[in-house]
This record gives C-alpha cells, sequence and structure tokens, in this order.
C-alpha cells in the first residue's frame, strides 16, 4: 500500500499529463499508429519509435505522435493516420520504419501525401 503522499504525488504527476493532452491545439499535426496486438506483431513499435525520432530529430513543433488500439484492418497492419488541421485524415498501410521517416519528410514536412503507401484496390 502507498503512503498518502505517494498517492497524491501520482495523482499531480497523471494531472499535468492529462492537462498537456487536454492543452492540444487546433493548429496540432496528429499522427496515430495503430498498437494493439496485431499492429504489434506486424511491426508497429520500430514504426511508432521512428516516427517519434524523426520528429524530435527534426524538432517538428505542433506535431504529436501518439498510439491507438486497434484500427480495424488488421492484415493492413502496421497503419498510421495522419491528421494535419482543415485536411481529411490519410490512413497509411503497411508502414515499416523507411516508410515512416519518408512520410515524415514527404506529409509532415513537405505537405505531399504518399499515395505509395495509401489502401488501395489488391
Amino acid at each position: 500500500m502507498k503512503s498518502i503522499a505517494d498517492i497524491k504525488a501520482i495523482r499531480d504527476k497523471m494531472q499535468s499529463q492529462i492537462i498537456l493532452r487536454d492543452n492540444n491545439t487546433n493548429e496540432e499535426t496528429r499522427i496515430v499508429v495503430g498498437m494493439a496486438t496485431c499492429g504489434i506483431s506486424a511491426g508497429a513499435r520500430p514504426v511508432f519509435n521512428t516516427l517519434v525520432e524523426e520528429v524530435a530529430t527534426r524538432q517538428l513543433k505542433n506535431v504529436k505522435v501518439s498510439r491507438s488500439g486497434c484500427l480495424g484492418m488488421c492484415k493492413l497492419e502496421p497503419i498510421v493516420e495522419v491528421f494535419v488541421p482543415g485536411q481529411e485524415k490519410v490512413t497509411y498501410v503497411k508502414v515499416d520504419p523507411e516508410k515512416a521517416k519518408q512520410i515524415i519528410a514527404s506529409h509532415i514536412v513537405n505537405g505531399n501525401i504518399c499515395t505509395d503507401y495509401l489502401i488501395t484496390n489488391e
């Protein structure tokens, strides 16, 4: 059992994280990686890590990379969704770390959607 002081410290820490999440602006680009078991087994963890590293390395402001549960298309995992303010959501499928780097360079930095990585009628 934790002491009251420990519990209050945990509460305060979590409150600050909630405030950070709730302070999202409409100007923030969100990159969401499907990280359910199907995504993880298909390689979503290295994709997520690559996206986080690229955003940090490029010092991209107002870009947030986050995890999601199942996105409903297990056979197309790893899936990455990009939400740019004022634009339609873009869903990339079968993403690997190299594709993740290209998504950051082309889509996030230069505004050009990587059409080769989108869902196709195969």
